[in-house]
């Protein structure tokens, strides 16, 4: 092993507020802050810390003093809560132990609260829409008048719906779909912009585009629902500019708005957009335009409590993306590839006569040479624009998104230039892998493409069809991989908030949240299922222990209480739920294409596993947030669901009564099978499943995330390499060799014969089932969390299945951690980074277990063929 790095000097990053990569407007009033010490001495700790907050607007400068602590994620916020408008800049030093001076000051953090209480908000929401209005877009508008220098202006906005604004001719900010969607009579986020530069002495005008979205617009299956929320769109904003001479004055929405129609005809999330650019109003949010014929807006009541600064990013464009390949389908229209299935929407770039049509259809998949359409069910997916003539014109819609590899371009001008324009919420990425295999490789891509589409606002299910919702058990079983992968905190925890939201009054946590009436699932007949309830439990605690934030499982106890003690409700007196709908191991490959949940493992198994589980873990969240008395009665309750599930599905040999892939894998993983023989016995059974299986995936939503885990577990690293490494279907890799760029709903989205699936579910962009890349982080590259924030990590590679390398990195808390190893000459070499503040539990084929601190180690070890070593 060599010396860990050499000694530097203590560098450290500027804070962090909260999970917050932009500190402009937000809502805490006493938001913890995280920083990280990116170089320091190896094996340096720190002991202290001093965190500086100065006034932004004024001298005045308040320091915590020093805090003797270790800590330095998520600590405390050491000064008086701050009001609404607040600016302070923070800086942060570090002491670590023995006689040495302090760090210098990290660079700063400038942070900014938004509006905190109900009655900062003086604005009025208004509304251009009479009941039963059409789907085209409507603009607003209001005239003001700059009277001197501006020191400072801001402009919060939210709406009934989506909207876009512009200022002075020229639009507002980058991010797309605002606000987003939430249950938005519980919480209405809000956007705070920074328009400062914008304003200029004396007139100004302040224009909003208005959308139905997800407020108005049409949601769901079978043809979908209109007017869930609402049947009126609304507009909220407010405008407050801060002078140089200390005046302040606010511009916010009141009746002296007007309102016209726009150039947009129609605007649909499902069926896209239609613009007529004939119909422009040039000039319309610039000073001077003549807006005497607008129509009055009307001002509706709104209770201002629900409206909430946002805990995660936006959605912006994070990507474009040209086409690979102009095609020429065989009914003679022109289908342009971008290479990659992607969600977001087209630029197009075109001239030509005033009145001629451009018409964009999408697709995932092309069939027989055509757009394949048929998977989108009822969604239009459809795109047009008119042209206004005169020269050049680009265009892109604003308010729709779709999930896209192909686009099918008709109309009236020949000459058009496209461009894909990926959109996605911006989050941070997080975590890399990295492999000698290419298809693994591709594998782990297509996972990370598949996160890019569905984390938009919410994590959804597919983002092409007319479905697009939140659905929990996929992102349940998910959120170990997302989180690895992206920093996606804030996001996730601003979903879990609407989950508690619309949590029915037994507890019961709906399908998908946020949560609508999408026949035929209604919400007053749902009833409880598990592994998608159970998102309420298992998906705070992985928050906490991806980013160590206890705050998360303190706002969402009361929820996964409610969940666990709604599973109770339902469960017999033996404790088993064994009674009721499931959707057990959703899409077992063996199921019919008409029956996603005619799988091989036993759903009420399924079912009071989970219920183990999270009673389990839910007293592990007791613990820590000092709730001893829960603590207790669920740790009780949890040994008793286990003992009595072992008493129905577990034989005296350790095999299992139920004897699928998914039922032993579920069994061994939630530790469910009791007593080392018969774990002996159930691992080595499920590996004579998988082997009689020819090493062909026979799980579902539920078994898939769990699988390889179980197997290497119980001695069987070759079978889960073999089960990884298949390339004929069903398996991992079959999508791969079929050209997927993402992952796939169904194992045979896409038959062998190039045929489309029967079924009428078929997505061609699903992360569930790529959940599988949280074993390719932890396992086959070896990098795995041993402490809540990745504050003890584990080191535990377990090189096989013929790879000659793999690496994975992962941006933590603390800073960046890497594990990377080579087969090479007879060799394994493994190299290791362990961030300042972090110790690492390191586990190396043939060698003793070590545990080190933060530095660079790089070990040469004799080559055991591991895999082989850890099998039968």
């Amino acid at each position: 092993m060599l010396t860990p790095g050499k000694n530097k000097l203590l560098r450290l990053d500027a804070p962090r507020a909260e999970h917050h990569r932009e500190a402009l407007g937000i809502g805490e009033a006493r938001p913890r802050l995280s920083w990280a010490v990116r170089e320091a001495p190896a094996e340096w700790q720190q002991v202290a810390y001093e965190i500086e907050c100065a006034d932004v607007d004024s001298s005045d400068v308040v320091s915590s003093g020093r805090i003797d602590s270790e800590d330095s994620v998520l600590v405390p916020w050491p000064h008086p809560a701050l009001e609404s408008r607040s600016r302070r800049r923070i800086r942060v030093r570090v002491w670590g132990s023995g006689s040495a001076p302090a760090s210098e000051w990290s660079p700063p953090l400038t942070l900014e609260t938004g509006l905190l209480k109900k009655s900062d908000w003086t604005a009025a929401l208004i509304t251009p829409d009479v009941p039963g209005a059409d789907e085209s877009v409507p603009l607003l508008r209001r005239d003001f008048r700059v009277r001197g220098p501006v020191r400072r202006a801001r402009l919060y906005a939210t709406a009934w719906g989506l909207y876009e604004l512009e200022l002075n001719g020229v639009r507002v900010g980058d991010i797309a779909l605002a606000p987003g969607w939430s249950s938005y009579h519980h919480r209405l986020r809000y956007q705070t912009y920074d328009v400062t530069e914008e304003l200029r002495f004396g007139s100004n005008t302040l224009g909003a585009w208005l959308a139905d979205g997800w407020f108005r617009g049409r949601l769901g299956f079978n043809g979908g629902t209109r007017h869930i929320y609402g049947d009126q769109r609304g507009l909220l904003v407010q405008l407050e500019i801060e002078y140089a001479d200390g005046t302040t004055e606010c511009v916010g929405t009141d009746p002296s708005w007007r309102t016209a129609p726009g150039p947009i005809q129609f605007a649909s999330l499902y069926d896209g957009e239609r613009y007529d650019a004939q119909r422009e109003l040039h000039g319309w949010s610039a000073p001077g335009f003549d807006a005497g014929d607008w129509l009055p807006v009307q001002p509706m009541p709104h209770d201002t409590a629900t409206v909430v600064a946002p805990q995660g990013q936006p959605v912006r464009c994070t990507q474009e993306i040209k086409p690979i390949a102009d095609i020429t389908s065989p009914s003679g229209k022109r289908i342009v590839d971008f290479g990659q299935n992607l969600v977001g929407r087209l630029r197009v770039r075109a001239e030509g006569p005033s009145g001629a049509v451009i018409r964009l259809r999408h697709a995932e998949v092309l069939q027989d040479g055509e757009l394949c359409v048929r998977p989108l069910r009822q969604a239009r997916a459809t795109d047009e624009y008119v042209l206004r003539g005169g020269g050049a014109e680009t265009w892109e819609p604003r308010f729709t998104f779709h999930g896209f590899r192909y686009a099918e371009i008709t109309g009236d001008v020949d000459d058009i230039d496209v461009v894909a324009r990926v959109y996605h919420t911006d989050m941070l990425r997080t975590g890399t892998f990295t492999c000698s295999d290419p298809l693994v490789q591709r594998l782990h891509e297509n996972v990370v493409w598949s996160m890019r589409g569905n984390f938009l606002d919410v994590p959804t299910d597919c983002p092409q069809r007319d479905e697009r919702l939140g659905w929990t058990g996929d992102v349940q079983i998910f959120a170990p991989t997302a989180s690895f992968l992206y920093d996606c905190a804030g996001m996730l925890s601003s979903w879990l908030r609407d989950l508690a939201a619309d949590q029915l009054p037994n507890g019961c946590v709906p399908y998908f949240v946020p949560a609508i009436s999408a026949p035929p699932l209604e919400l007053e007949t749902l009833t409880p299922a598990a592994a998608w309830g159970d998102v309420a439990v298992l998906t705070p605690w992985e928050l906490y222990e991806q980013y160590g934030d206890i705050e998360v499982l303190r706002a969402q106890y009361p929820s996964a209480k409610a969940w666990v003690d709604c599973m109770t409700a339902h469960a017999g007196g033996d404790h088993l739920w064994d009674t009721g709908f499931q959707f057990g191991d959703w899409l077992d490959p063996s199921a019919p294409p008409d029956d996603p949940t005619a799988n091989k493992a036993d759903p009420y198994l399924i079912a009071t596993a989970y219920r183990a589980r999270s009673t389990a873990v839910l007293a592990e969240m007791a613990h820590i947030l000092g709730h001893s008395d829960d603590q207790r009665r669920y740790e009780e309750l949890a040994r008793v669901i286990s003992d009595a599930f072992a008493q129905r599905w577990i034989l005296p040999s350790g095999l299992l009564e139920n004897d699928a892939q998914s039922s032993y894998a579920v069994a061994l993983h939630f530790g469910l099978v009791p007593g080392s023989a018969r774990r002996v016995t159930a691992g080595r059974r499920l590996a004579e499943l998988v082997k009689e299986a020819g090493f062909h995936i026979a799980t579902g939503f539920v078994g898939t995330p769990v699988i390889c885990d179980a197997l290497t577990d119980s001695g069987h690293l070759d079978a889960a390499y073999a089960l990884l490494m298949k390339q004929t279907c069903p398996s991992w890799l079959y999508p791969v060799t079929q050209g997927a760029t993402t992952v796939w709903e169904r194992w045979d989205s896409l038959l062998p014969d190039g045929g489309l699936n029967p079924g009428d579910m078929t997505s061609f962009n699903h992360y569930a089932l790529g959940a599988v890349a949280d074993w390719l982080h932890r396992v086959v590259a070896g990098l795995a969390l041993a402490g809540p924030g990745y504050r003890r990590l584990l080191i535990r590679p377990r090189p096989g299945g013929g790879l000659t390398h793999a690496s994975a990195t992962k941006e933590t808390p603390y800073g960046r951690a890497e594990v990377g190893w080579r087969r090479e000459a007879e060799t394994l070499t493994v190299h290791l980074i362990v961030p300042v503040g972090v110790t690492a539990v390191v586990d190396l084929p043939g060698r003793p277990t070590e545990t080190v601190g933060s530095g660079r180690y790089r070990w040469c070890i004799p080559d055991l063929n591991c895999a082989d070593a850890a099998g039968d």
